[in-house]
């Protein structure tokens, strides 16, 4: 007896609604399209893994007085170059791109001596389910891995297998291909003579008409020897143009399709969709969209990382994400010239928030106008006076 395989593709692909006959010949875009082959996605995507690689690492401990971070050999490591073959950078984009896409990733964390070496990246693993779905194994190269000996990143989990990621590949793919199928429509709409074929009347007797020789004659004679661009000549007798007003991509609703999908892929990535081409940009936008999206692909990278790499309860990895948000240089130098001088932040910190090296002597805490140290508030002159007026 033949067991069907349920995960065997049919035979019969997906097959997409065409639109035939647009200008001079038949569009069809039929079959899978990838999301990788999608520009609208890929740019989602990428704009996604731009933004997180391109945010510190800092390693933290918590201590009594707040949390503090931390700067030594594992620091660096995890900052610089955790992957053998590629830095932090290349190594977190990676790793939001196959998340955006497929919602799981996987890690292999390489001891040496003890120490931890190496973050090998896992591209085509991938994840089953055992135990009635209660828990999972990772597949790899020929080779199976428990839960905890790699390291599984989710994103958008599961209702059903919280250890599985969803990714957007499904939710996206019929926009995917409604996308491509405009593309299409649009390739064969410029390559056309015309667009549509204008009406054109001709005075002649119906049996020449009825006949594809005389009436592709007539057409060759008075309308296809014009070469692009130039007015064509004909008898008034003879030919008449009852319209020469061309059928546009508006027309056809092209244009207001593709903006309906590109802000359907944006609402899903959680991108704005200024990104993808609609719209303008929009500070407030742009913050929540850090605030929201960026911030939980953050968080499922570090909790992920802290989980499966550090011992100590009192340590944990943070993205740096307010340097991402969008600040005024002028508002920025404000907000921290008020700190400056209400003693909550030094010179040296307001100095590294614009991007400036440190210097000498800016390292102590002062307030007031006069910038008095924080240790000499009540060294003040006229608070001495005042005692000694009490006094008398």
């Amino acid at each position: 007896m033949k067991i069907k395989n349920p995960f065997r593709r049919r035979s019969d692909e997906h097959k997409v609604l065409t639109i035939a006959d647009v200008a001079a010949g038949d569009v069809s875009c039929s079959g899978y399209t990838r999301l990788a082959d999608c520009p609208e996605v890929a740019a989602g995507i990428r704009w996604l893994a731009d933004l997180v690689s391109s945010m510190t690492l800092h390693l933290m401990q918590n201590e009594a007085s707040g949390d503090r971070r931390i700067r030594d050999g594992l620091a660096r490591f995890l900052d610089v170059h955790p992957w053998s073959l590629g830095t932090r950078q290349t190594f977190v984009a990676w790793l939001v791109k196959v998340l955006a896409s497929c919602g799981n990733a996987f890690v292999l964390p390489v001891y040496r001596d003890g120490m931890l070496g190496d973050l090998v990246p896992m591209p085509g693993a991938s994840i089953h389910g055992t135990d009635g779905g209660l828990s999972y194994e990772i597949s790899w190269k020929g080779s199976v891995f428990e839960p905890g000996a790699a390291l599984n990143f989710v994103l958008d989990p599961d209702e059903r297998r919280p250890w599985r990621g969803m990714g957007c590949a499904f939710t996206l793919q019929d926009v995917v291909d409604s996308l491509a199928q405009a593309s299409a429509t649009k390739t064969s709409y410029m390559r056309s003579d015309y667009k549509p074929p204008v009406i054109v009347s001709v005075a002649a007797l119906a049996e020449d008409m009825d006949d594809p020789v005389k009436r592709d004659k007539i057409l060759d004679k008075y309308v296809m020897s014009a070469k692009t661009g130039r007015p064509w000549v004909i008898p008034g007798d003879l030919v008449k143009v009852e319209s020469v007003r061309p059928l546009s991509l508006n027309d056809l609703a092209i244009k207001d399709g593709i903006e309906l999908d590109r802000k359907t892929v944006a609402s899903v990535l959680g991108i704005p969709a200024y990104v993808l081409g609609v719209g303008t940009f929009d500070p407030d936008e742009y913050n929540n969209v850090i605030r929201t999206r960026i911030r939980s692909i953050c968080q499922c990278i570090e909790q992920t990382l802290t989980l499966g790499l550090l011992e100590s309860p009192e340590r944990y990895l943070r993205f740096n994400a307010r340097s991402l948000y969008a600040y005024d240089l002028k508002e920025l130098a404000e907000i921290y010239e008020s700190l400056y001088v209400r003693g909550l932040a030094t010179g040296n910190e307001v100095r590294d928030a614009l991007g400036l090296s440190p210097m000498k002597d800016l390292d102590e805490l002062v307030m007031l106008e006069n910038y008095i140290p924080a240790g000499m508030i009540g060294d003040q002159k006229k608070l001495i006076q005042e005692e000694t007026t009490d006094e008398t």
